[in-house]
């Protein structure tokens, strides 16, 4: 049925972009009775945009180019920051995760086609895989209709290209940039994108062709220092550091400057056909090559903690941990400036550099092969499609030992060196403690024969994951029925992980079997020495040695065949009989290959009656699945005997799923949604396949083969009022029910309060935790050595039952309608949206560390506490914003966004995989201002700069709670970009 529609709703239906196939079920106006305005640009691109949501039968959010590979940024995770209820994590300033209303559990297609990425995760590629510049448009499902496929909690994410049958001219366009980063060492890196497509008229039909390519070349860096005050000295200890009251001394420092170059080339093509006005065939390729390569270097003063007793802080503050569930925590002194000297006999710092290069070699390639058929009362659309993603992460880690030749040797490879530490301002900086008398010159720091061999870690991992997939979708129009069409279809689809680890690990512990730096000289690079380039800090450490990675990514087995003739050469001097490094192999009992096949079937009716549209349906699936790993055990011989072990689990759900849209007014719309979904676990969690690391510190990954699938019952209810041309005010809220979430369950070892060692003599951790047979002791023990109990995690299925709920507000408008009042200002605009949400439920907890819990005894006068706190939903911000504001006018074109987010908790706290503390960190209130301009030269060149963290924003991060005890910072860089674009 028909109704009246408004010269405003009109005008936002008109400037519909090209390419985008309107989902709209009401019928379209005669011409005579459109007002046609034609707009370009930013506020195209919005309006546009709101039309292809407003038409929609279920909740979506749209954002178009505003030209061809011209997307509001240059990433596309920050492109989906402009979304109402959409905030994003970030990865040395880079965005590479999205959460949709609170939440990671969240599908990635292109054109329609499941994705598949680069790790053993559901969520598909990753964005900083995919350039934006190949990109048209990005659409976020937030409600399903029965034919979405499911998968998802927060949402459905599609990237879309372009169409070439929906051309009307001939397109041709080249755009060529350069950026630069404040932090990084390397200058300006490159980015070059093109498109080209047009369609032709001929006797066998109308055909089609466009093609879209980028490369570009990023250096992305941020500074993340890290400051460990997990123990204590009580203040009846007797200890020599000991004061009237107790406080937190220094336990761990760590300078992390991690660097990413990225190399990325992306293609995209489409070819169509239409051999008459009924039928369209269509293919689509689009091919990702990313290497991402690591530079990254890590100084760490290690063995701090066998001075707690002895160096005695000069300045302190008070840390209030706050509560956790209901328990309130208490107060305590903590270490704030001081020395850390050197002492005789074992007990020292050590000075370590770390030099780290886990890269990512990927590619991905999707192929889809379709057609469309349009009858009287029945049309048929059919696809194949297949994604894959295949991965390599090369990596030679390495470790020196500073050996300073000021201070007493004995047999190990390490010995002392005096540290400064200031943590005040919220800077948690230290470095050497020059005015020390056993300190060591910055020209002893750079000397070769100062450093000595410790760790390498080699590897060779590959990833494969696939999905194939074929569907069929039928609809038939009864016409005559408030029902209009009923859409009923057939989907299978074939996926499979398979995860290799090849490694080689080598860890050197006595003086006698350790390489200096002398024997391996040429290898070796002075470390990157700005540091303080983010923030200003003087006490930092300038002056170190690393691995050269640069020699790492361009000839990895040149390093490790100079590594392994220092060794020789080494054995010759001290008679050590030391073996060389082994070439990496397949860890057997790593090894996982899964296959995951589904049926699923939908039937959907879709109606329109009056002021009301939308559609009610079913979509039942079948899911079957397959998981292959390695059982290593041993004959009586002690010889390794490995056995293939197949798991099988099969499961199956009914997904009813209802939208309505009722059309108020002339301009004002609400819609209320009623879905369920489901969210399968990761191919990780599934497998009994475990791997081990050489660090005492990250949990070992136990699979968990019976875990099952979320559940996920969602409510939409919004309203929506387009009281202007490219302008709306909107309101919703949303409900969702999460049975069945996927949790982290970690459980650690037992470490001694007094001594802070764990078990090292295995093979079971009688109080918590695996024997891991290759991690290096480190201070969890009283003598070097490898083999040491380390903590567990396993996802698991929470027992009871999650709500997440919100409200999210948005505003769209400008003010074009008043030129002639207001002139050159009548090109100003806002797009702003806010969002509120909550999580509650569940019953799975975090609980603290052995050695947390002795601090918690000390702030509490619980002598026996336990301290636990139930499990938060992780990267969820209670609060966010975003505001845009911008300026289009005489071929000028300029945007302004700031985003802001409230604390949340994370696992991303750099340089550890472990809970500090036995809990997520949370990350602070953080907002990020970017910003770009762009001038049309003329009607074919346009010339531009954009800006992203113009104000060099930075993370900190805090244990226990949210402004409690800081501990993790992260200095990120302000990145230009600036170039020219030109459409023939």
């Amino acid at each position: 049925m028909g109704h009246t529609l408004s010269k405003i709703t009109l005008a936002i239906l008109s400037t519909t972009a090209l390419g985008i196939a309107s989902t709209a079920s009401a019928q379209q106006p005669e011409p005579n009775d459109v007002e046609v305005i034609e707009v370009s640009g930013i506020r195209g691109s919005l309006t546009s945009a709101l039309a292809e949501e407003r038409n929609a039968p279920n909740l979506i959010e749209v954002i178009q180019a505003v030209d061809i590979g011209k997307l509001p940024d240059q990433n596309l995770a920050e492109v989906l920051e402009n979304v109402t209820g959409v905030q994003i994590t970030r990865e040395a300033g880079v965005g590479t995760g999205v959460q949709i209303r609170g939440t990671n559990a969240n599908r990635t297609e292109i054109n329609g086609v499941s994705t598949v990425g680069s790790g053993s995760g559901r969520s598909g590629i990753a964005f900083e895989d995919v350039s934006a510049a190949i990109i048209s448009a990005v659409e976020v499902i937030k409600a399903p209709q029965a034919k979405t496929i499911e998968g998802s909690v927060g949402g459905t994410i599609n990237l879309r290209t372009i169409r070439p049958l929906s051309l009307s001219d001939t397109l041709a366009s080249v755009r060529v940039q350069g950026e630069h980063s404040s932090l990084s060492t390397d200058g300006i890196t490159p980015r070059v994108s093109g498109a080209w497509g047009d369609n032709w008229d001929t006797d066998n039909g109308r055909f089609g062709v466009v093609v879209s390519a980028s490369y570009a070349e990023q250096d992305v860096t941020a500074f993340r220092p890290r400051v460990d005050r997990d123990n204590s000295v009580a203040s009846d200890s007797g200890a020599a550091s000991a004061q009237a009251f107790h406080f937190l001394p220094i336990q761990f420092l760590n300078q992390d400057y991690d660097n990413y170059e990225y190399e990325t080339v992306n293609f995209a093509g489409t070819l169509e056909w239409a051999p008459n006005q009924d039928t369209k065939l269509f293919f689509d390729a689009i091919v990702n090559d990313q290497e991402r390569r690591e530079e990254s270097s890590r100084v760490q003063a290690s063995g701090v903690s066998d001075l707690i007793d002895v160096s005695v802080p000069t300045a302190f503050e008070t840390v209030d941990f706050g509560s956790l569930d209901g328990v309130d925590l208490g107060s305590i002194q903590a270490a704030l400036r001081g020395v850390i000297p050197v002492e005789e006999g074992g007990a020292d710092p050590n000075l370590r550099f770390s030099s780290d290069t886990n890269s990512r070699l990927t590619k991905s390639e999707i192929f889809r092969l379709g057609g469309e058929w349009q009858g009287e009362r029945l049309s048929v659309r059919a696809e194949a499609s297949t994604s894959r993603s295949d991965s390599t992460t090369p990596s030679v880690n390495t470790t020196l030992n500073f050996i300073n030749p000021n201070a007493a040797l004995n047999s190990s490879n390490e010995n002392g060196t005096p540290f400064a530490y200031d943590l005040t301002g919220g800077s948690l900086a230290f470095g050497i403690a020059f005015d020390e008398q056993n300190a060591p010159t910055p020209a002893q720091l750079l000397d070769p024969a100062n450093v000595v061999l410790r760790d390498i870690a080699i590897g060779r991992n590959v990833t494969e994951n696939a999905e194939d997939a074929f569907r069929v979708d039928l609809s038939y129009d009864f016409y005559w029925s408030a029902f209009t069409t009923l859409d009923f279809g057939y989907r299978y689809s074939k996926a499979s992980s398979l995860s290799d680890r090849i490694t080689s690990n080598v860890g050197l512990r006595r003086l006698a079997d350790s390489p200096r730096g002398n024997l391996f000289a040429d290898i070796l690079t002075a470390g990157p020495d700005n540091f303080n380039d983010a923030d200003g800090r003087s006490l930092y450490v300038r002056d170190f040695l690393v691995i050269n990675p640069e020699l790492v990514a361009s000839d990895p087995d040149a390093v490790i065949a100079a590594l392994n003739a220092a060794i020789e050469a080494n054995n010759a001097i001290t008679g050590s009989n030391r073996a060389p490094i082994s070439s990496p192999t397949s860890q057997v009992n790593a090894f996982f290959d899964i296959e995951e096949k589904t049926d699923a079937l939908y039937a959907q009716a879709n109606f329109e009656a009056g002021i009301f549209r939308g559609n009610v349906g079913l979509r039942y699936l079948e899911t079957e699945v397959n998981s292959l790993g390695n059982s290593v055990t041993e004959d009586d011989d002690g010889n390794e005997l490995v056995t293939q072990v197949v798991t099988t689990a099969d499961y199956d759900f009914l997904l009813p799923r209802l939208n309505l849209v009722a059309n108020l007014s002339d301009d004002v719309i609400a819609r209320g949604a009623w879905s369920k979904d489901i969210r399968r676990p990761n191919f990780d969690d599934l497998s009994t396949s475990v791997s081990f690391s050489t660090s005492p510190n990250p949990a070992v990954a136990i699979g968990n083969p019976g875990l099952e699938p979320e559940e996920v019952t969602s409510f939409d209810l919004a309203v929506e009022w387009y009281f202007a041309p490219a302008s709306v005010f909107s309101v919703g809220i949303f409900h969702k029910k999460r049975k069945d979430l996927h949790v982290m369950r970690q459980i650690d070892p037992y470490e001694d309060p007094a001594t802070g060692y764990r078990d090292i003599t295995g093979p079971v951790c009688e109080q918590g935790g695996i024997f891991n047979p290759i991690a290096d002791i480190n201070v969890f023990g009283p003598n070097p050595g490898v083999g040491v109990c380390v903590p567990t995690s396993t996802t698991i299925n929470d027992t009871g039952e999650t709500t997440q709920k919100g409200i999210e507000v948005a505003v769209q408008y400008d003010l074009s309608d008043f030129e002639d009042e207001l002139g050159w200002a009548s090109g100003f605009g806002v797009i702003a949206n806010y969002t509120k949400q909550e999580f509650s439920g569940g019953e799975a907890v975090d609980s603290a560390t052995s050695r947390a819990n002795a601090v918690f005894a000390l702030t509490t006068g619980i002598d026996d506490i336990e301290v636990t706190a139930r499990q938060s939903l992780i990267d969820l911000s209670e609060n966010a914003y975003n505001f845009t504001l911008y300026y289009e006018k005489y071929g000028l074109s300029a945007r302004a966004r700031y985003t802001w987010r409230e604390a949340y908790r994370s696992t991303d706290f750099g340089s550890t995989s472990s809970f500090p503390w036995g809990f997520p960190v949370v990350q602070e209130d953080r907002g990020q201002l970017n910003a770009s301009v762009s001038y049309d030269v003329n009607d074919h060149l346009n010339v531009g700069i954009e800006a992203v963290n113009l104000t060099e924003s930075d993370v900190r991060q805090s244990c226990v709670n949210e402004g409690a005890l800081l501990c993790f910072q992260g200095l990120t860089d302000r990145r230009i970009t600036f170039g020219a674009s030109y459409r023939f």
